[in-house]
C-alpha cells in the first residue's frame, strides 16, 4: 500500500541539499551551509553520503588560496528526488 521512503533523502538536511542542486544545478558548499543553516561538520558529512549514494559529484578545489567545494546533483541524483517526490505523493493521495 505505502512504499518505503528513500532512506538516503529522507533525511532532512540531505532533502534539502538535493532540494537546492535540484534547482540551481551545482552549489558551493558555503552557499549550501547558509541555506540548510547547517554546521559545516553535519553538512560534510550529509554531502559525503550523497556522494558515496551517487546522488550528487562533489569538486574540491583552490580558489584565491581558500578551499573550495563544489556541489553537482547527477542524473542518479534527480531521479532518486523525483521518485521520492512521488513516492512522498502517493501518501497524500490515499484514498479514505
Amino acid at each position: 500500500m505505502f512504499k518505503d521512503l528513500n532512506p538516503i533523502l529522507h533525511s532532512q538536511l540531505r532533502l534539502a541539499v538535493v532540494s537546492i542542486l535540484i534547482s540551481v544545478k551545482e552549489a558551493e558548499f558555503t552557499y549550501l551551509r547558509e541555506k540548510t543553516d547547517a554546521t559545516a561538520g553535519n553538512l560534510s558529512v550529509q554531502i559525503n553520503k550523497l556522494k558515496e549514494a551517487g546522488y550528487i559529484d562533489v569538486t574540491k578545489s583552490f580558489k584565491d588560496n581558500y578551499p573550495q567545494t563544489i556541489c553537482k546533483i547527477t542524473p542518479v541524483g534527480i531521479q532518486a528526488f523525483e521518485e521520492y517526490v512521488r513516492d512522498l505523493q502517493s501518501y497524500l493521495n490515499i484514498k479514505k
